[in-house]
């Protein structure tokens, strides 16, 4: 355990770490064990506007956005190389604050979250203006310019990946920042600061308060000096945010819910589908937006493949996360279990099979909950149409691609989807038609910096990653310089 661990957390604001204004503290938890690993600071209103005023006052000094986009890359890249030369210890703070196997916490949260820096950092030299041709007697051009003060608020499932995605595009185009981390998992969001620190990241340029969504999150939501508000989070909260941004007409980037489905068609290799399937559906505990929580089988291989999973499911490793062979953590906290045990309840009174799981696994007192499989339920049933963010599978059969892709389409949801297909026509054929943000073939959860993902539908609005990303940052202004 490292000092950064057990040592309480503050608030940091215009290069500074600070206790909340009325002191205020808050737990965060184990839930590996279900016990208080440390406290950190709980920011409300006032500590709020601070961070804000710190950000503008660092944007309208120029000392971040009145670099060059190549200046600013090079301090990117320095933040991307002290993540992967801290890369154990950042994995650890992501194990112990979110329940992440800590193999999969280096190999996938550390990972991208150093590519995400990277991959800005040599994009942040790429934004430029274009001449326009007019038939008027003028030199017309355009800038692109950042937007100002961006808030970033993110959820708990991803906490290290999911602010890199945001703030990451922001510092490249030139903005400063307001990190508002998840109430629940703030460690790195905290040690984060400090490399931007370290990287040589000027003071005011990212801020980070911790503390509820409903205090601060809301006040920063409501603060009329933010320009841009990026958040990724629940449906219902999101909704919620995008109405105070309409109210302020300011600029949002929405990455919401979302129940995917995965489609397997009769001429799938199955042996590569189901690993597909099952890290769909395992990685993370189930706690993943992008997750594949539906899966569609023709009805040809619908028995089969049922029984492959019933055989395959218990014996993915569950247990602790500190253990380099464990692929399954627990939940992130009691909340989030019992929510799960609630969905696969309503399973079991309309009549469910449970295929496999279907209980807490009780372990050192954490929130462990045993992956999932359930067949037998109408498509309208709520376990299918709505996010039970966990390891949960429900499976159903189809006899037709039309019938695939209306059982795909069927719920609200429209952040990502998949197909197990040898058939390249078909894979293409059907991504056509899928309402979704991204569509993967024969893999699941294949992303990468370069590559936009979003959501439709009640999944959000605008893409994080990609050149999407970093325009989304920016807004364009045009110059018309009359030559009469």
């Amino acid at each position: 355990m490292t000092t950064f661990e057990i040592e309480p957390g503050r608030l940091f604001i215009g290069g500074q770490w600070r206790e909340a204004a009325d002191g205020a503290r808050t737990e965060v938890l184990d839930p590996s064990r279900g016990t208080v690993v440390t406290t950190v600071a709980e920011a409300g209103a006032a500590d709020v506007d601070a961070a804000v005023r710190a950000a503008r006052e660092a944007f309208d000094d120029g000392s971040w956005s009145g670099l060059s986009g190549r200046e600013r890359g090079r301090i990117l890249h320095r933040v991307a190389e002290l993540i992967r030369e801290n890369a154990d210890e950042i994995a650890h703070l992501e194990s112990l604050d979110v329940g992440k196997p800590i193999t999969l916490a280096h190999a996938v949260d550390v990972t991208n979250a150093a590519n995400d820096y990277e991959h800005f950092a040599a994009l942040a030299h790429t934004l430029h203006g274009a001449n326009r041709d007019t038939p008027m007697n003028a030199l017309a051009y355009t800038r692109r310019e950042p937007l100002g003060v961006v808030a970033a608020i993110t959820p708990f499932n991803f906490p290290l990946i999911l602010a890199g995605s945001k703030i990451a595009p922001a510092l490249a185009a030139g903005n400063t920042v307001v990190h508002k981390p998840a109430d629940e998992t703030p460690l790195s969001a905290l040690y984060m600061a400090e490399l931007f620190q370290r990287a040589g990241v000027p003071d005011g340029v990212v801020n980070v308060v911790t503390g509820a969504g409903p205090v601060a999150g809301e006040a920063l939501l409501r603060h009329s000096g933010v320009d841009k508000i990026a958040f990724t989070g629940s449906t219902a909260v999101g909704r919620h945010a995008a109405s105070v941004a309409g109210e302020a007409l300011k600029p949002v980037t929405m990455e919401l819910g979302g129940n995917a489905a995965h489609v397997v068609f009769e001429d799938a290799e199955l042996e590569k589908a189901v690993g597909a399937i099952i890290k769909g559906f395992v990685f993370n505990s189930g706690q993943f937006c992008m997750g594949g929580p539906r899966l569609l089988v023709a009805r040809s291989v619908y028995a089969t493949l049922l029984v492959i999973l019933e055989q395959a499911v218990p014996g993915v490793p569950l247990g602790d996360p500190r253990l380099p062979e464990t692929v399954i953590g627990p939940m992130a906290g009691e909340k989030h279990l019992k929510k799960v045990e609630e969905y696969v309840e309503l399973a079991r009174k309309e009549g469910a099979r449970i295929v496999c799981g279907g209980e807490r696994l009780d372990l050192d007192g954490g929130f462990y909950y045993k992956p999932t499989v359930i067949a037998d339920l109408p498509n309208d049933s709520r376990v299918i149409q709505e996010e039970i963010f966990g390891p949960v599978l429900t499976v159903q059969p189809f006899d037709s691609e039309e019938e695939a892709i209306r059982l795909a389409n069927s719920t609200p949801y429209g952040l990502a989807s998949g197909i197990q297909t040898s058939n390249l026509a078909r894979a293409h054929r059907i991504a056509d038609k899928l309402q979704a943000g991204i569509v993967w073939v024969n893999d699941w959860a294949m992303l990468d910096p370069a590559v936009p993902f979003g959501g439709v539908k009640e999944s959000g609005f605008g893409r994080e990653y990609g050149p999407e990303a970093l325009a989304a940052y920016t807004r364009t202004k045009s110059v018309v310089v009359s030559l009469d």
